[in-house]
């Protein structure tokens, strides 16, 4: 048998174990079936037991009784002839005589040896006399010996019976055996016809139980099937659509419940809409205020800034520091703009046919001086052909924001950029070798303002969003943004994007891990 056989007898096995898994009615209807057949099988059993040995009691009882009756006849009638005058002739002629009159004539076959004479009614079978009656007889004359027999019936069938032997002696006779053998097929046909109803009540009763249970799973069932939904549509925003109530039992509590919650929950998120919209509006009014002032104190700065040779030191420093801060608090201004838009849903990529290792290479260029200060060197793995259809401002954007927060966090560590592509899909990656992040870290890399040091100080003087705005523009792109990172080895941040409007995002060509990573799971992003 090969794998793929093997796969697939395991995959036929596990299907009822899944369709049992995921149907409550099925679950309900089965065990209540089940169980009932366990149930109707005892009783079943008990009863059969019960009435069979009733019948073969009795039937057993009748036949003793009958033996019984013809030897009294017979020893009767030898007594009106004389013992002395019996010979095994006589004595068959009175066995046959006293058989006929008997009260259940007709229900045995009589075989009598007597001697070396064998007399028998027309139609026995003497392979139906077990030896160990035969036996029995030979042991003790004075007793009647009755054991079990299978008997042959004149269409050929068989039947259940009994043999029933007893000894007589007199006259010029030692003695003589009479043996009966009685028939009991009415019995064992009663005995069928008690089995096949029993079979078939049980079958009808099964049945009825099963469809009774289907009835009441149904009933019980249906209103909470309508509550999964209507808790579906609650996810999924619906919350209009409400549980209709019927009757004053739980199940109808259970729907007003339901309603009331979706309800509840509709005010709650109108609420909520409410207030962020305010906060957005906050945002973004506050933003455009402070454009004008803030250029105003710029242009001040730059002024100061470009004669600070010609003041003290003290004023120098303080010149020098805040120029720093006043490009910090405009590129502050100008990712809360940004934000503000994503926020809003009014932001859009204006799509071009670019070449994302140009891109790559021309914020290297950029960055290179922020590099170098740092003792940084930036080490590119390009793919000249890797194009695709992007937001070149957004796309670039997003290099300088993980080149920036790789060399801020890089511990002037060489850092290595990425870029490759295929038929559909383009990535790349940005890996460095600096303190990394730990698994609970990793998930909230991309948090609005999360610093995963807040005592470390700040060499490069970011913002804060560089991240939640680069997830944001990847999302604008249909495309992925993933991270992996261990404390003491490094961060690796990859993108993934698709090189048409057409294409889903489904892997990369760049992998998630390191090769020179020292063994690792992937992080959450």
């Amino acid at each position: 048998m090969t794998e793929i056989d093997f796969v697939r007898i395991r995959h036929g096995l596990s299907a009822p174990y899944r369709l049992w898994k995921s149907s409550l009615t099925l679950r309900v209807v089965l065990s209540a079936v089940l169980g009932s057949s366990l149930v109707l099988m005892v009783a079943g059993f008990f009863l059969l037991y019960q009435v069979t040995g009733g019948i073969v009691d009795n039937a057993e009882e009748a036949a003793s009784v009958d033996a019984n009756e013809a030897m009294t006849e017979i020893e009767q009638q030898m007594r009106a002839v004389g013992y002395d005058y019996v010979n095994p002739d006589a004595l068959w002629n009175i066995v046959a005589s006293a058989i006929h009159r008997g009260a259940s004539s007709g229900r045995y076959q009589v075989q009598m040896r007597a001697g070396s004479a064998t007399y028998a009614t027309g139609g026995f079978d003497t392979s139906v006399i077990p030896d160990s009656i035969r036996q029995a007889v030979v042991a003790n004359q004075q007793a009647v010996s009755s054991v079990p027999t299978v008997v042959r019936l004149k269409n050929g069938s068989t039947a259940p019976g009994l043999v029933v032997a007893s000894t007589l002696s007199g006259g010029g006779l030692d003695r003589f055996v009479v043996y009966f053998v009685f028939s009991f097929e009415q019995e064992a046909r009663t005995l069928r016809v008690v089995q096949t109803a029993v079979g078939l009540s049980g079958m009808v009763v099964l049945v009825g139980i099963g469809l009774v249970s289907y009835v009441v799973a149904r009933q019980t069932l249906t209103p909470l099937r309508m509550a999964r939904r209507a808790a579906e549509r609650l996810a999924a925003g619906e919350l209009t659509q409400l549980m209709s109530v019927k009757g004053t039992d739980d199940l109808a509590q259970l729907s007003v419940a339901m309603n009331h919650m979706a309800n509840q929950l509709q005010q709650r998120i109108r609420q909520l809409e409410q207030l962020s919209a305010v906060q957005q509006r906050f945002v973004s009014d506050v933003s455009h205020e402070l454009r004008t002032p803030l250029a105003t104190v710029r242009m001040a700065a730059d002024l100061l800034y470009t004669s600070r040779d010609q003041l003290p030191e003290v004023e120098r420093r303080s010149v020098e520091l805040l120029n720093k801060e006043v490009h910090r608090f405009q590129a502050l201004l100008a990712d809360l703009l940004e934000i503000s838009r994503f926020d809003a849903g009014a932001a859009v990529a204006h799509l071009e046919d670019e070449n994302i290792n140009d891109l790559v290479v021309a914020e290297i260029d950029y960055l290179g001086e922020l590099a170098a200060s740092s003792g940084t060197q930036l080490l590119l793995h390009p793919d000249p052909d890797a194009t695709a259809r992007v937001d070149p401002r957004r796309v670039s954007r997003l290099i300088r924001n993980l080149l920036s927060n790789a060399i801020e966090h890089g511990e002037s560590k060489p850092i290595d950029v990425f870029v490759a592509h295929d038929a559909d899909v383009v990535g790349f990656a940005v890996r460095d070798h600096g303190i990394g992040f730990t698994l609970d870290q990793g998930k909230q890399l991309f948090n609005r303002f999360w610093r995963a040091d807040p005592a470390r100080a700040r060499h490069i003087g970011g913002t804060g969003l560089g991240l939640s705005i680069s997830q944001e523009d990847v999302r604008l792109h249909q495309g992925w943004i993933h991270a992996w990172g261990r404390p003491g080895q490094g961060a690796q941040f990859r993108v993934v994007l698709p090189r048409r409007e057409d294409v889903v995002v489904t892997y990369s060509p760049i992998p998630l891990i390191p090769v020179d990573a020292a063994g690792g799971e992937e992080e959450p992003s």
